[in-house]
């Protein structure tokens, strides 16, 4: 199976940390992403630029609308991703456990869907 980790991060907990301390993170969790990508485990992990630079596109009625900045108003924002082989739920749980990101905001697991299945569905 396959998991996207979405990564948030409450970005004045990672602002607060000395400059070395945030280099000596993102050190330790590239080699840990290297080894999980040696292994397999890991299909693709990739860091956003920050949100200042997002743009959001909601299209209603036929009427498009793009805005600066995050969908939602929220504290905690999309920083990264990692794309994940693991067997089950559980092991996706404890691949994600194993990133630092979790202490800066949180890490959301999720399943993708067999887009196959859905595209037979459908006749596409």
């Amino acid at each position: 199976m396959q998991f996207l980790l979405l990564i948030y991060i409450d970005e004045s907990l990672l602002q607060a940390l000395p400059g070395e301390d945030y280099d000596r993170l993102m050190h330790d969790c590239l080699q840990h992403a290297d080894a999980l990508q040696a292994e397999g485990t890991l299909v693709l992990a990739q860091k956003l630029e920050p949100v200042a630079s997002a743009q959001t596109v909601r299209v209603r009625q036929g009427q498009s609308r793009i805005t600066d900045g995050p969908f939602a108003e929220t504290r905690e924002l999309l920083a990264g991703f990692n794309l994940i082989n693991a067997p089950d739920r559980d092991a996706a749980m404890r691949i994600a456990q194993q990133f630092p990101w979790s202490r800066f905001g949180s890490i959301e697991v999720r399943p993708l869907a067999d887009m196959d299945a859905e595209r037979e569905r459908v006749g596409a």
